[in-house]
C-alpha cells in the first residue's frame, strides 16, 4: 500500500465512500476549475479536487492544516509560483476558487477540515466516532 493511500485523505474519503454507498472520483478535474496560467506557456492546469460523486453532484475537499494555518514546509515563502506568489498564498486562492466555482457549476462542495477531528501531531488519531463526524458534515444525502 503506497503512503498516500495511508493519508488522512484517503481515510476520510474512504468514510464517505462508505456514507455515501458508492467510490468518488480521486483527483477529479473539472474542465473549468482552472489555475493560474503560466507566464511561459499561457496555458492554465485543471485544479483538482479530492473526491467527485457525479451521481450525487457532490465534491468534497479534505483541507489539512496547511490549508487553515501557515506551514512553512508547504507554503515555501522562498519561492514564487506561477500565480506571482508563495506556495500558501497560491494554495488559499485555488482554494477560494473551488469554493466559488464549485457551487457556480450547480455542485454541492463539502469541505471537511482535518480539525474537525481529534488529532495528534497534524495527524487524525482515527476514532470510531470519525464517521458520525463524516455523516454530521455531509448532512443529507
Amino acid at each position: 500500500m503506497t503512503e498516500r493511500a495511508l493519508s488522512d485523505e484517503h481515510y476520510v474519503l474512504d468514510i464517505c465512500d462508505r456514507i455515501l454507498g458508492s467510490a468518488g472520483k480521486r483527483q477529479h478535474r473539472f474542465d473549468w476549475l482552472l489555475g493560474d496560467p503560466s507566464p511561459v506557456s499561457g496555458r492554465s492546469t485543471r485544479l483538482p479536487v479530492d473526491a467527485y460523486w457525479p451521481a450525487l453532484g457532490l465534491v468534497v475537499e479534505l483541507r489539512e492544516s496547511q490549508h487553515y494555518e501557515a506551514t512553512p514546509f508547504f507554503d515555501k515563502p522562498d519561492r514564487m509560483t506561477v500565480s506571482g506568489v508563495h506556495r500558501g498564498e497560491q494554495r488559499r486562492k485555488y482554494d477560494e476558487r473551488r469554493d466559488v466555482d464549485i457551487p457556480a457549476h450547480g455542485l454541492r462542495l463539502v469541505v471537511i477540515r482535518t480539525d474537525d477531528f481529534p488529532m495528534k501531531r497534524r495527524r487524525l488519531l482515527r476514532e470510531e466516532g470519525d464517521e458520525s463526524v463524516v455523516r454530521r458534515l455531509l448532512g443529507p444525502v
